[in-house]
């Protein structure tokens, strides 16, 4: 039994949030040692002057947290071994949930309208090799020479012969890491940063580590630092907005993070998932260091999220290693969805689409603007999603947990932290993934909690 015990004094409403905080903090600082085993339900209930209940909450809520395990017949033990982490967007939609966790595009019928179309037009006009190849080089060199025009669009300028198909922007960045990356080496990336690639690290058997970024993303000098330190291999930046604090990287320093991966001789794997999306954008990082850079982009989250399809651009060095591990990972992209992409590209939809998403987010910013008036935020014009750093008295796991009783989903910060540094407790706001009505009252929600009283919502205890 462990001789540390929570603070009644310090309980605030809803109770069983703030005692398990309570609980997370002790665990996190190592005042609660792995295995250690915690007061029964009861025996804590009545030491706190709480409710069984409202202690069997906590403790269902650091299980939930994967903070501690739960034996029957044995009780409550901690539990800080590495576990597979959640995602930051609820795995599934439930009830009336508005969510605002999951990054994604504003879709309406039109999006679907426009699909079945093109599955009509698909259904007539399939390409046998498309229907019957195994041979990736038998599939796609016509949809790569229209890559080539796509690219354009992105800033970029590449051969066909250097560009890989791909079932969008994750089946990508592992195949750019696993080309770059052998199992043992290091990867820099931003401090915070994608949430794929802590677990993706762990499967694939490369170090992760998260560098120190600013208000124009990763710092040069940090990266020059820890190149000089340990054994880079590669850094992945994402510069243009899609990052979780939603910055756009200018081009001075894409130019310097360009520099010092030339001057150490490593790989850089650029994400830029948002393409052409972003108007007025800098030139692409491959722009600036062609030689090194895999450049990643995809359609999915800029024209349908059905159209899962991307484009991996190498340099020569790389053209080798990405077609072999992308062969012995996914074979090759799906044709019939390459065929609709490459149509798509070619007619102009593509670029509509693109045209009408920029249009709708930048309606959603200004909805979240007009809601969030007085809220200090981080966001862009043409992004997906908005960053929030919570006030210094608001625990984030606990904030995230009181808008989802009040019906609202959104992305716990920490899902996002790569460097073990200080961390400031933030959130992130999807602003496609509902409609614009659901989006007001959800903004409104995380502005009460934000501005009001966050302990307005009574629980028995």
């Amino acid at each position: 039994m462990t001789l540390w015990q929570p603070d009644p004094a310090l309980i605030r409403r809803p109770a069983y949030l703030s005692l398990a905080d309570q609980f997370a903090r002790a665990i996190h600082d190592g005042r609660l040692a792995n295995g250690a085993r915690l007061p029964t339900h009861r025996r804590l209930a009545d030491d706190l002057k709480l409710s069984v209940q409202t202690v069997s909450r906590a403790y269902e809520e650091l299980i939930r947290r994967g903070l501690i395990s739960g034996e029957v017949g044995r009780g409550s033990f901690v539990q800080t071994q590495r576990r597979e982490p959640d995602p930051p967007y609820l795995p599934e939609r439930l009830g009336e949930v508005i969510d605002l966790s999951i990054l994604k595009p504003v879709c309406e019928p039109m999006h679907l309208e426009k699909l079945k179309q093109a599955l009509g037009w698909l259904a007539e006009n399939l390409p046998s090799s498309s229907a019957l190849s195994f041979r990736p080089n038998m599939v796609f060199p016509r949809h790569r020479a229209v890559a080539v025009e796509w690219l354009k669009l992105c800033g970029l300028d590449a051969s066909p012969q250097n560009i890989c198909l791909t079932n969008g922007a994750t089946a990508g960045m592992t195949v750019a890491l696993m080309s770059v990356a052998p199992p043992g080496s290091t990867v820099a990336t931003e401090a915070i940063g994608h949430h794929t690639l802590v677990p993706l690290a762990r499967y694939l058997g490369f170090n992760l580590e998260g560098l120190p970024i600013d208000d124009n993303g990763l710092i040069p000098e940090a990266l020059d630092e820890a190149c000089r330190l340990s054994d880079i291999r590669a850094v992945f930046v994402q510069p243009s907005v899609i990052n979780p604090t939603a910055t756009l990287m200018d081009a001075a320093r894409r130019e310097q993070i360009s520099a010092v991966a030339r001057k150490h001789d490593i790989a850089i794997i650029e994400n830029d998932v948002l393409g052409p999306l972003v108007e007025g954008r800098p030139p692409a990082v491959a722009a600036f260091a062609p030689e090194r850079t895999l450049y990643v982009t995809s359609f999915t989250k800029i024209v349908v999220p059905g159209l899962r399809i991307g484009y991996l651009a190498v340099p020569d060095r790389y053209v080798a290693a990405v077609a072999n591990r992308h062969l012995v990972s996914n074979w090759m992209a799906t044709p019939m969805v390459a065929e609709i992409a490459t149509r798509w590209v070619n007619d102009g939809t593509a670029m509509e689409l693109v045209k009408w998403q920029r249009g709708a987010l930048r309606r959603r910013q200004e909805i979240a603007a007009e809601v969030l008036a007085g809220v200090d935020y981080r966001c862009h014009r043409d992004g997906l999603h908005l960053w929030l750093e919570l006030p210094g008295d608001r625990a984030e796991e606990s904030f995230v947990a009181q808008a989802r009783l009040r019906g609202v989903a959104i992305a716990p910060g920490t899902s996002f932290r790569i460097a073990d540094t200080p961390w400031h407790p933030a959130i992130r706001i999807s602003l496609g993934s509902t409609t614009e009505g659901e989006l007001r009252a959800g903004l409104s929600v995380v502005a009460k909690l934000l501005l009001g009283d966050p302990e307005h919502l009574l629980l028995a205890i």
